[in-house]
């Protein structure tokens, strides 16, 4: 970040005596996820050459970040994303969580796919208790958690109905309650909420970040919305064109906790999103 822009931040505590605090919860942890020169090949169909998806990425992760990741279509975030969760194997360098590499899913890593998962013919309280229930976590531990869940989710008044009688953004809170039941470290978010109309993404992004607040979570977002990288995120890492790598890393220090009214009218939000427009060739 420019110095001139830090400076705007102080300028601006010592104006309105707003309690601007740039450092985020990460900034003094140790590295929780690690992706090492990371490389993924994929067959091409008849017998065509294979192509890089990936290729030599690298990059850090730390306790209770939150990290978008934008890039071009086409450019490897998914597989990124699925490689760290360990659905699917690295070619080339390696994914450490903690000191462990990761090769396999594991208990302390939870993903949220674009489209919910939920079961049709169970309840929503059903659907959000179906993972733990399928890692037999003890009943007695996850009914005690389940109601406040609810709540923080804004569900519970809708724990007894069915998929079908939900929104697009209820069954994505539903969604994320499934992992956050299951007390993840880390959560990794595909596009969570690419097929929701604009207002109902924006309401959910705020939800997100009320969530990741209260918690101790470490989370990795993919998105195509510069808009919600700056919004949400401690650090948005740019990829390049096939074979992905990273090619930018831009700290957003916008104070926390942030409210979309405050956030988007602040400066600094627009010297964010201009930034990443240029950095990813928009304009």
């Amino acid at each position: 970040m420019a110095l001139v822009d830090k400076l705007r931040i102080v300028q601006r505590a010592a104006a309105t005596g707003e309690n601007v605090q740039p450092m985020r919860r990460g900034d003094t942890a140790p590295a929780l996820i690690a992706v090492e020169r990371v490389g993924k090949r994929f067959a091409a169909r008849g017998g065509a050459e294979a192509f890089s998806a990936l290729d030599d990425v690298s990059m850090q992760i730390r306790q209770g970040e939150f990290v978008s990741i934008l890039g071009p279509s086409g450019c490897g975030k998914s597989t990124l994303l699925r490689m760290v969760a360990g659905l699917v194997p690295c070619d080339d360098g390696r994914i450490l969580l903690g000191a462990e590499p990761i090769t396999a899913p594991v208990p302390d890593i939870g993903v949220v796919f674009q489209t919910s998962n939920m079961l049709p013919w169970l309840t929503v309280g059903d659907n959000i208790r179906l993972g733990a229930k399928l890692r037999n976590l003890p009943r007695a531990h996850v009914e005690k958690r389940l109601p406040a869940l609810l709540d923080t989710l804004g569900l519970t008044a809708f724990a007894d109905r069915y998929p079908h009688e939900l929104s697009g953004g209820m069954r994505q809170r539903a969604a994320i309650g499934q992992i956050l039941l299951l007390e993840p470290r880390v959560m990794l978010m595909d596009e969570p909420f690419g097929a929701l109309d604009a207002l109902t993404r924006d309401r959910l992004n705020v939800e997100l970040l009320r969530i990741w607040q209260q918690s101790t979570l470490t989370v990795l977002l993919v998105t195509h919305s510069i808009h919600e990288a700056v919004f949400l995120s401690d650090r948005v890492l740019v990829m390049s064109e096939r074979p992905g790598r990273v090619i930018h890393d831009v700290r957003i220090d916008l104070p926390r906790p942030r409210q979309p009214d405050q956030v988007k009218s602040d400066p600094l939000y627009g010297h964010y999103v201009a930034e990443l427009s240029r950095l990813m060739g928009v304009f």
